[in-house]
């Protein structure tokens, strides 16, 4: 008696599932931490109001100053009697908004810009990239710091500030790349068949070229996650009540020697967030990237 062959949707889902494991396996252990890492500050960033113990701006003196592993406080308290723990969870909310906006908005400020400049090429190709070669020229903390001297320091100004860093990166990106599609065949097909050059751009070329763009969003975030650290550290960054890691890093710089935690608790959290996100950036270039392949 012979047994019949099973289905064919049974031994595709099995062989899909092989692949999977196979994938996963093939993970390098770096690349496993560094993903397992991010996951947790995404889920503490959103599960912040139910994973604090204490608000944020609770305070008690009797406390000031404990050290880590004090009954109610595990990372101790500053020099208010915050409680360091609840702090630092909000503060890596308030660190991955800001990072997020910030990288969303250079990448999609850059990228409309570099394919304005594929699309009409003479003048105005000319002005994004002399824009572009400007903005990397400057020295983006010093015009930080005299935009916020100015203007004020607030939540959406400092998103908004960040936003225009690193754009001209996604601008020469999207240029280049559009260029490039332009002179490919299906380019040239689409817009031979009466499609607007709105549509080419957004529904043939921004899917070839995405995944150069996601890319490099990896190698932005972390940056922004250290220029608003390095704002917050010198005082314009975000202001309290409210509080970021450079905000927490900053305020604990004059208790170093006696209660190092309040500041090393927040460098940590920095130091591991932009490694890992390095580490996952160079992963997934090395996965995206045809020519490797």
């Amino acid at each position: 008696m012979t047994l019949a062959p099973p289905p064919a949707t049974e031994t595709a889902a099995r062989n899909a599932a092989h692949r999977a494991l196979r994938r996963v396996t093939r993970l390098p252990v770096a690349v496993g931490l560094s993903l397992t890492w991010l996951a947790l500050m995404l889920l503490c960033a959103a599960l912040a109001d139910w994973l604090r113990p204490y608000d944020v701006t609770q305070m008690d003196l009797m406390a000031r100053l404990s050290p880590p592993g004090t009954p109610g406080h595990w990372l101790g308290t500053d020099e208010l009697g915050r409680d360091v723990l609840s702090r630092l969870i909000q503060s890596i909310r308030v660190s991955l908004i800001i990072a997020f906006g910030a990288t969303l908005l250079s990448a999609l400020f850059g990228t409309t810009l570099g394919f304005l400049a594929a699309q009409f090429r003479g003048a105005v190709e000319h002005f994004v990239v002399m824009l572009a070669d400007f903005q990397a020229a400057l020295p983006f903390l010093i015009m930080s710091l005299a935009v916020l001297a100015f203007f004020g320091t607030s939540m959406w100004l400092l998103v908004a500030l960040m936003g225009f860093y690193g754009w001209e990166r996604y601008a020469r990106i999207a240029r280049g790349l559009a260029i490039s599609a332009g002179a490919q065949g299906y380019a040239a097909a689409v817009v031979q068949l009466g499609a607007t050059p709105r549509r080419v751009y957004l529904h043939h070329i921004l899917p070839n070229v995405a995944s150069t763009l996601i890319v490099s969003m990896t190698l932005t975030f972390p940056e922004i996650i250290l220029m608003e650290s390095g704002l917050s550290f010198l005082g314009l960054g975000v202001q309290p009540p409210e509080s970021s890691l450079g905000n927490m890093v900053g305020f604990g710089r004059e208790y170093l020697t006696t209660a190092p935690w309040i500041m090393l608790a927040p460098a940590v959290v920095i130091m591991l967030t932009t490694l890992s996100i390095s580490l996952a950036g160079d992963w997934l270039r090395d996965k995206l990237d045809p020519t490797i392949r």
